[in-house]
């Protein structure tokens, strides 16, 4: 039964509530515990017990951090790494374009760093080298260093860690491994296929720190320290998120207290990327994927690659305020190119159906730096899996988004084996492929097949998930504070949203192309107010703004606005229906 009877909103979706079953333990939760009921009503839906709320409103990364050697080789890349530190070898670290790379990059630099050892940073230029490492880079690096470390790469990369003759090699990496591994000294990745998956849900940066715990453990039995890891849980949570890494499990522990660290302000490129990004406010998760993320992403996406993991190693003020400032300047570009991109992506999707398993679209130079991001916007739109390629030539490169519960990176690994693709891998929420274009059609056809095989064709727009109803009295911020404990939210952790029944709208303004600002109230007199980023581009901005004094259902998620030193609560709004 739907939620407050709205079987079809202002945006076509269905509002589902609590099920009976959480509804009730949402109850227990609220009569054993001092907790207040909507963040009884979080932690129901997240299944915690009363007996299990204490610990989870307080992860402890002590507790839920695993033993690092339970992951394959791990061992012996530690021992690797730590000999040529004691030997004061040369070391290079070779990493991807995007925040998981960079951040994984930056762990080892700052490690290094604290040990008084340089190391150099290789970052594959998009286009001219693409995604993990090549045997040109890989020969070059192995000629001048004595260990190189792929970092969020490698997996794959057979022959050029073959060609790093001269040099050894170790990989640390989370994305999905083939049947054989390349001939590396240590190729440490949950998601190699002999792993059992229990820590499948790592990032990249979360391995590499792993690493480092190993290598500190080694050293405390030799009777040495090793640097200060806590410290550097910043740049692990800014990955886990950026990445869209599960919320559960340790990856929860290293966001929670990687925020904690971020809001010391001690890392000199995240201070001046937060204050670049305009951030007035102690940060959380959604600053971490939707302010400070792009903007690292930006150098990797249009711009020079190595700009966001030189600007999260660096110790110096001044150069990170400059490199910041670029990566802004680079973000605000790559917004217009993927909004030409997005339009007709969009277009091109439409006129061959969004019905089917896989929504796709191809055009002749778009921009590789992009086409993830607008594959992204596509899977939003649709609730399918979409692919995106730009062509130059003959050849395509493009990127991939699914949806829970379908893995796009294995039906993207058994195209390139059946040989649909020039290449192709990724994890099961995201994927990268090249493709020939006499072989688009016939590659896609079977993408789609291979996605229909595992439910994707079968949803329809994605239903609204509420975890209960509020007044407008009872979102205080303390509220908000309380919630935020069940935090952080991302990917497998949503936010709670919570409805609002039967309110009359009194005031409402379009701002900027497609927002509305707007305030709203019940008979108490209490007056909230909520902001709708893109509603003009859905029935939403236009009905609202055009209310006639008509009271509505409004849904969305419940934030502590901060301007000019004062908090008031604020509403994000998603979604409303007429009451």
């Amino acid at each position: 039964m739907s939620f407050l009877d709205v079987e079809s909103s202002l945006t076509g979706r269905r509002w589902l509530g609590p099920s009976v079953e959480i509804s009730r333990a949402a109850e227990l939760l609220a009569q054993d515990t001092p907790l207040p009921p909507a963040l009884c009503a979080v932690l129901a839906r997240r299944g915690v017990s009363a007996n299990e709320a204490e610990s989870f409103l307080e992860p402890k990364l002590s507790e839920l951090l695993p033993d690092p050697r339970k992951l394959k080789d791990m061992e012996a890349a530690a021992a690797r790494f730590l000999e040529a530190v004691k030997q004061r070898q040369r070391i290079a670290v070779f990493a991807d374009y995007d925040v998981d790379g960079g951040t994984s990059a930056a762990l080892l630099i700052t490690w290094l760093r604290a040990m008084g050892l340089p190391s150099t940073l290789y970052i594959p230029d998009r286009i001219d080298e693409g995604y993990g490492p090549n045997e040109a880079a890989m020969e070059g690096l192995a000629r001048d260093h004595d260990l190189i470390i792929c970092v969020d790469c490698g997996t794959l990369s057979h022959g050029p860690i073959e060609a790093a003759r001269g040099a050894e090699v170790i990989v640390l990496d989370h994305h999905l491994g083939g049947e054989t591994l390349p001939p590396a000294l240590a190729v440490v990745n949950p998601n190699r296929q002999d792993e059992d998956g229990n820590l499948g849900h790592l990032c990249a940066a979360g391995v590499v720190f792993l690493m480092l715990v190993e290598a500190n453990r080694v050293m405390r039995s030799e009777g040495a320290k090793g640097p200060d890891l806590m410290a550097m849980l910043d740049l692990v949570a800014l990955a886990t998120v950026a990445d869209v890494a599960p919320l559960t499990g340790v990856n929860r522990a290293f966001v929670r207290q990687g925020l904690k660290v971020m809001a010391r302000r001690e890392r000199p490129g995240i201070v001046a990327l937060s204050d670049v990004s305009r951030m007035d406010s102690a940060p959380n998760s959604y600053h971490l994927g939707f302010l400070l993320g792009p903007r690292v992403n930006a150098g990797g996406r249009i711009g020079q690659a190595d700009l966001g993991a030189r600007l999260l190693s660096t110790d110096n003020l001044q150069e990170a305020k400059a490199l910041s400032e670029r990566l802004d300047q680079l973000n605000t570009e790559r917004r217009d190119i993927e909004a030409a991109v997005r339009a007709a992506a969009m277009e091109q999707a439409e006129e061959r159906g969004l019905e089917a398993p896989l929504v796709w679209a191809s055009g002749e130079g778009w921009h590789p730096g992009v086409v993830g991001i607008v594959a992204s916007r596509l899977k939003e739109a649709t609730n399918r899996p979409a692919i995106v390629i730009g062509f130059d030539g003959d050849e395509g490169k493009g990127s991939g988004r699914s949806i829970s519960g379908v893995d796009l990176g294995a039906s993207i690994q058994r195209l390139a084996a059946e040989g649909l693709l020039i290449k192709g891998g990724g994890h099961k929420m995201a994927a990268g492929l090249t493709v020939a274009r006499d072989k688009l059609e016939d590659a896609m056809e079977r993408l789609s097949e291979l996605l229909a095989k595992q439910g994707a064709g079968e949803a329809g727009p994605a239903d609204l998930k509420l975890d209960g109803m509020l007044m407008p009295m009872a979102a205080t911020p303390e509220l908000i504070q309380d919630i935020e404990k069940a935090g952080p939210f991302g990917a497998s952790a949503p936010a709670p949203r919570f409805a609002f029944p039967g309110v009359e709208i009194r005031f409402a303004k379009r701002v900027g192309d497609s927002h509305l600002k707007l305030t709203f109230g019940d008979e108490t007199g209490t007056r909230l107010d909520a902001i709708a980023f893109g509603a003009f581009d859905t029935a939403l901005g236009p009905t609202l703004q055009n209310h006639g004094g008509a009271r509505f259902h409004l849904a969305g998620r419940l934030e502590i606005n901060t301007w000019g030193g004062r908090q008031s609560v604020q509403l994000r709004l998603e979604d409303a229906a007429p009451a």
